[in-house]
């Protein structure tokens, strides 16, 4: 039995059709990722998950339970589903372990291993105004969780850290499902914080599905241009390209870079264009008359040089 089940929600605003019928289920100590481009819905959709924004049809249980809205709660939200917005806030002119102690409902024991988990031990007798964003960000969730939720649910955490204070969020929200077993809805943009974490990954446009399924399936299979975008960069083979490369069975399928081999040969029809350097690979742009193709390499490529593609 799925832990949480979202059924036939829809809702509009004064600015339009926000949700349009969303429907899918969410299993226990499952990683859940909500994407789609800004605009799509997914902060509207959390906030009905949480129950604190009002569908105007449809409904969101949790094991079986119906989780009322604020329409239908005298206090909006559900005890056991926790939410952190973009805009959170902490406790001011209180040290870090009142706050964590004023919000705990748990054993003694788990309030250690959630400060663990959260990496947040060392922060505990500074005040919340001594605090850089990405520590707020943790005490925010640790004080989350202190609740005891069975879901948490987190609105593009990531954004606005730095490489460094990210690496260190994301380790923290890994291990919230793996070591505390608590269900983690999460929406975020770039594929690097989502295809690691992610056993499933819902797409949303314009308030409707339009794929879900594994971030495999997700990123080597998308059913359009819109979800091949989402996810880094992408080919879109069409019967021209196809020709060229001699696999007319590739027509109308998408072909990330890494897809795609480079051989250098002086008698290559195609030549490079362009060469963008990621650190760990090289993103290289290929030319051939009007046609263009993306391709990755681990070795640098000078322009103009000429090369034939090996499309596996």
């Amino acid at each position: 039995m799925p832990l949480l089940v979202i059924s036939k929600i829809s809702k509009t605003t004064e600015f339009g059709k926000v949700l349009n019928n969303i429907a899918f289920e969410i299993g226990k100590s499952e990683n859940l990722v909500i994407a789609g481009e800004t605009g799509s819905g997914k902060s509207t959709l959390l906030r009905i998950i949480a129950g604190l924004e009002q569908p105007d049809s449809g409904q969101v249980t949790l094991g079986g339970q119906l989780v009322k809205g604020p329409a239908e709660n005298l206090v909006a939200g559900h005890p056991q589903i926790a939410y952190l917005s973009q805009h959170f806030e902490l406790p001011k002119f209180l040290r870090v372990e009142q706050v964590l102690t004023y919000a705990s409902a748990v054993t003694e024991w788990r309030k250690r291993n959630i400060i663990a988990v959260c990496k947040i031990k060392h922060l505990l007798t500074r005040k919340t105004d001594q605090l850089s964003g990405g520590e707020k960000q943790r005490i925010a969730i640790a004080r989350l969780l202190l609740t005891h939720p069975e879901v948490l649910l987190l609105d593009e955490p990531y954004s606005h850290l730095d490489t460094g204070l990210k690496a260190t969020l994301k380790e923290v929200v890994a291990n919230i499902g793996t070591k505390l077993g608590v269900t983690c809805v999460l929406v975020a943009h770039h594929p690097e914080d989502t295809l690691p974490w992610a056993h499933r990954i819902v797409v949303l446009k314009k308030g409707t599905i339009v794929q879900q399924g594994t971030p495999h399936q997700i990123y080597q299979h998308p059913k359009n241009e819109y979800v091949a975008r989402l996810f880094g960069a992408y080919n879109l083979i069409d019967a021209k390209l196809a020709r060229v490369l001699g696999k007319v069975n590739l027509k109308g399928k998408f072909l990330r870079p890494e897809q795609l081999q480079l051989i250098k040969k002086k008698t290559g029809k195609w030549a490079v264009t362009k060469v963008e350097y990621f650190g760990s690979y090289y993103l290289i742009t290929m030319g051939y008359k009007s046609l263009e193709l993306k391709v990755s390499s681990v070795k640098e490529w000078q322009l103009g040089e000429s090369v034939s593609l090996n499309a596996g």
